[in-house]
Order: C-alpha cells, then sequence, then structure tokens
C-alpha cells in the first residue's frame, strides 16, 4: 500500500459504529449513477471486525486491472455482500436518485448476514429499514465502503461489455455507456436503444 492509503484510518467510521453496540455494520456504495445507457449498481459489504483488505481504496482511484483483480479477494473475505441493480426503465420512473435509493436498498436487504447499522457513500441517507449515516467520499475513508465501491464499479462495467456485444453499434466496451463524444456520435447515427435511459437524453433530443 502506499503512504496515502496507509495514513488513513480505514477502520474509523467501522468501530465509532461498532462502539455504539451495533454488530454488523455494511458499507454501501454506488456505480453508475451519470451514464446514458445501462442500470445504476449497488453493493453493500459487512467485513470481519478489524478487517484490512490490502489495495482496497475508492474504486475511481484504482486501475481496472486492480478493480478486477480485487473483487473476487473482497467476495472472499466478506462476511458478506450483496449486489444489486435498478435498471434503466426504473431510472426513468423513478429518476436517478430515487432508482439509486432502490439499488442500494436491495443491496443491504440482499446481504446473508443481516446489517443492523448501514455507512452510505454520499451526502443522502436511502429509505432503510436499519439505521444508517451517510459519509461523503466515503469510498476514501471506510474499508467497507471502499470494497462496496469496487463491488458495484467492476459489475456494473462487466454488465456493460456484455451489451457490447448485444449492441456493438454503440462501442459501449470503450465508454461503459457515460456521455462521451463517441457515445453521442453512436446515438446520432444509430439512435437509442432499450438499454438508453431516456430521462437522461432529454438534451440529446431537444437538439435533434
Amino acid at each position: 500500500m502506499n503512504k496515502e492509503i496507509e495514513t488513513i484510518d480505514w477502520l474509523l467510521y467501522e468501530n465509532s459504529a461498532l462502539a455504539k453496540g451495533y454488530t454488523c455494520v455494511c458499507g454501501v456504495d454506488e456505480a453508475g449513477r451519470g451514464p446514458l445507457a445501462g442500470p445504476v449498481c449497488a453493493a453493500a459489504v459487512i467485513l470481519p471486525k478489524g478487517h484490512i483488505i490490502s489495495g482496497v481504496n475508492d474504486s475511481k482511484k484504482l486501475t481496472e486491472k486492480k478493480r478486477e483483480a480485487l473483487i473476487d479477494v473482497i467476495k472472499e473475505e466478506a462476511l458478506s455482500y450483496s449486489i444489486a441493480t435498478a435498471s434503466e426503465k426504473e431510472i426513468d420512473e423513478l429518476n436517478i436518485l430515487q432508482a439509486t435509493y432502490l439499488a442500494m436498498k436491495r443491496a443491504v436487504e440482499g446481504l446473508d448476514i443481516p446489517a443492523d447499522y448501514a455507512m452510505i457513500d454520499g451526502n443522502r441517507i436511502p429509505p432503510l429499514d436499519i439505521p444508517a449515516e451517510c459519509i461523503v467520499k466515503g469510498d476514501g475513508k471506510s474499508m467497507s465502503i471502499a470494497a462496496a465501491s469496487i463491488l458495484a464499479k467492476v459489475t456494473r462495467d462487466r454488465y456493460m461489455l456484455e451489451m457490447a456485444e448485444k449492441y456493438p453499434q454503440y462501442q459501449f466496451e470503450k465508454h461503459k455507456g457515460y456521455g462521451t463524444k463517441l457515445h453521442y456520435q453512436m446515438l446520432d447515427e444509430y439512435g437509442p436503444c432499450e438499454l438508453h435511459r431516456q430521462s437522461f437524453l432529454k438534451t440529446w433530443y431537444n437538439k435533434k
């Protein structure tokens, strides 16, 4: 681990929750709020008490190769983990914030060891049935949230690679559904497919 990672107390928030009497503390994060296509993905992770996984950090600070190397380690070393999504149709029906909440709620409720406390990356708490706190930039402060960020990111990226084979004209393997120049060029040429979030294409439609 580099010096930056070593100087962070990665278990500060976990230990604080445990000190309050909670016993199964999960970290929760999402991936894919911004893209024009595909689902939003969330993950919840419960790690053993005092457990640090070497190399784990905010998924955005890791290379794709490093994230891929860590996902199986996280799954193996976690006491419990759960990954869930909200579809592009649910995003259009609910809006992206509510769809993200739904994915997070599904992830927490999908844990095979029920959590009694949740730490959420960000500044808003989704409607959960257990006590929770939000931690701004928590994926760079909490080991559990960082682990969840990796699971969510890799799972969504892998899905978009699968969709790249189904819809090769959009070249999802290059942009994972985000609004890059290439993606908009493909939209101009082929129009949207069922994977696209219609509510995210209003600006594009207005230009047509």
